[in-house]
C-alpha cells in the first residue's frame, strides 16, 4: 500500500489463530466488560438516586464511571465481535472513531482525576470555605471544560494521527493505539500526532504535579488532626482516589514510554489491557469498599439488610 487513499480499513491484532481460544478470548472480555460496565452503573444508579450523595465529590466520581464506561466501550466489542466472527478487519472510519472517542475518555478520566484532588483538597485544607467555592454552579463549570478540553484532545489526536499516508494497514494491538499506527505511517506527516502527544504530555505532567502537590498539602493537614476519627474519614475519601489515580498513570506510563516494537509483542498487548481495562475494573471496586456512604447507597439500592450489609463488607474488608 503505497499511499493514504488506498488504506480503507485496517486488520487488528489477532489474539490466536485457534477458534477455541479466540472464543476463550471472547468469554474473557465479555467478563471484563461486565463486571466494568455493571460496578460503574452500580456506583451511577447508587449515586444518582440517593440525596444524601448529591455532592461535589460524588458528582465528580459519577462522571468518572460515566468515562470508564465509555472508554472500554468504544474498543472491547469490537475486539470480541472480530473474534467471534473469526476476523481482523476494522472499517478506516471505525479506526478514526476508537481513535477519537478512546482519547476523549482517557483525557478527560485524567482531567477529571485532577478536578477531584481539587475538591479533596478544598475540602481538607480549606473546610470553611468549601461550599462557596465547590457550589453547583462552578462544578458543571468544570465538568463542562473537562469534557470540552478532552473533545477538543481527541480532534487533534485523531487529525494528527491519520494526516499521514499509512504504508501498511496491519495494527500490531487489539484496536487502533496511536502509537501502533504511527508506525504504519510512511511519511514526515506523522510528526503532527508527536507534537500533539507532546503538548498532551505537557498537560498530563502539569496535572500530576497538581495532584502531587495537593496531597502534601493534604496529608500534612490529615496527620495534624486530633481526632482518630476524623484522620479515618478524610483518609477513606482520599486513598481511593490516589489509588485510582496511581494506577491509571503506572499503566498507561508503561505502555506508552516503552521502547517501540516492530512486530506485534506480547508485552504491548498485556500493557495495552492492563491500562485500557484494569482502572475502569478497580475504580468502582476501590470507591465502593473503601467508601461507607457508597457502601449504604448500594446497600440501600440492592435493597441489602444492615445486618447482611454489615457482614458481607466486613468479609470483604
Amino acid at each position: 500500500m503505497t499511499n493514504h487513499s488506498i488504506v480503507t480499513a485496517f486488520l487488528l491484532l489477532e489474539f490466536s489463530a485457534l477458534w477455541e481460544l479466540q472464543i476463550l478470548h471472547v468469554f474473557l472480555f465479555l467478563g471484563l466488560y461486565l463486571a466494568i460496565v455493571t460496578g460503574n452503573l452500580l456506583i451511577i444508579s447508587a449515586i444518582a438516586f440517593d440525596h444524601h450523595l448529591h455532592t461535589p465529590m460524588y458528582f465528580f466520581l459519577m462522571n468518572l464511571a460515566i468515562l470508564d464506561i465509555g472508554s472500554v466501550s468504544v474498543i472491547v466489542p469490537k475486539s470480541m465481535a472480530n473474534s467471534l466472527f473469526n476476523t481482523r478487519l476494522i472499517s478506516f472510519s471505525g479506526c478514526v472513531a476508537q481513535v477519537f472517542f478512546y482519547m476523549f475518555f482517557a483525557v478527560s478520566d485524567f482531567f477529571l482525576l485532577t478536578v477531584m484532588a481539587y475538591d479533596r483538597y478544598v475540602a481538607i485544607c480549606n473546610p470553611l470555605r468549601y461550599e462557596m467555592v465547590m457550589t453547583r454552579q462552578a462544578c458543571l463549570e468544570m465538568v463542562t471544560c473537562v469534557w470540552l478540553s478532552s473533545l477538543l484532545l481527541g480532534v487533534l489526536h485523531s487529525g494528527g494521527t491519520f494526516a499521514a499516508p499509512f504504508c501498511s494497514n496491519v495494527v500490531n494491538q487489539f484496536f487502533c493505539e496511536i502509537p501502533q499506527l504511527l508506525k504504519l505511517t510512511c511519511s514526515d506527516l506523522y510528526l503532527i500526532e508527536i507534537g500533539v502527544l507532546a503538548f498532551a504530555a505537557v498537560l498530563m505532567f502539569k496535572c500530576c504535579i497538581f495532584i502531587i502537590v495537593s496531597y502534601v498539602h493534604i496529608f500534612s493537614v490529615v496527620f495534624r488532626m486530633p481526632s482518630v476519627q476524623g484522620r479515618k474519614k478524610a483518609f477513606s475519601t482520599c486513598l481511593p482516589h490516589l489509588i485510582v489515580f496511581s494506577t491509571l498513570v503506572l499503566t498507561s506510563s508503561f505502555a506508552y514510554l516503552k521502547p517501540p516494537r516492530n512486530g506485534p509483542s506480547h508485552l504491548d498487548l498485556a500493557l495495552t489491557i492492563i491500562y485500557s481495562m484494569v482502572p475502569p475494573l478497580l475504580n468502582p471496586v476501590i470507591y465502593s469498599m473503601r467508601n461507607k456512604e457508597i457502601k449504604v447507597a448500594l446497600s440501600k439500592l440492592l435493597g441489602v439488610s444492615n445486618s447482611f450489609r454489615n457482614m458481607s463488607f466486613n468479609v470483604l474488608l
